[in-house]
């Protein structure tokens, strides 16, 4: 095993973690079964292959910028609750 019940009980500690003794036994089998697959990663041979930032490749499409007419003021606030002039009106928020 590569993980020792001290080394449990520190990231216990990081972790802010009270352990019960046979968690602490439980905890330490399952930190070294990850230390064991990231032995078996460190095999794997990535000499070939390119750096990546996702699995999958994306695509994302972009519409060309063009400039159109905006709404109307009154278009805008034909559908608002209250209004003041030119502007939406709402409840004061900030004392």
């Amino acid at each position: 095993m590569k993980i020792s019940l001290e080394q449990v009980d520190y990231v216990a500690l990081l972790g802010r973690l009270a352990l019960a003794p046979d968690e602490k036994n439980k905890f330490m089998t399952q930190l070294d079964d990850i230390l064991k697959y990231m032995d078996m990663l460190e095999e794997v041979q990535t000499d070939q292959v390119e750096p990546m930032t996702g699995p999958v490749e994306l695509y994302t499409p972009l519409r060309e910028d063009l400039v159109k007419p905006s709404l109307s003021i009154e278009n805008a606030l034909t559908n608002a609750p209250a209004r003041s002039g030119t502007s939406f009106r709402v409840p004061k928020v900030i004392e």
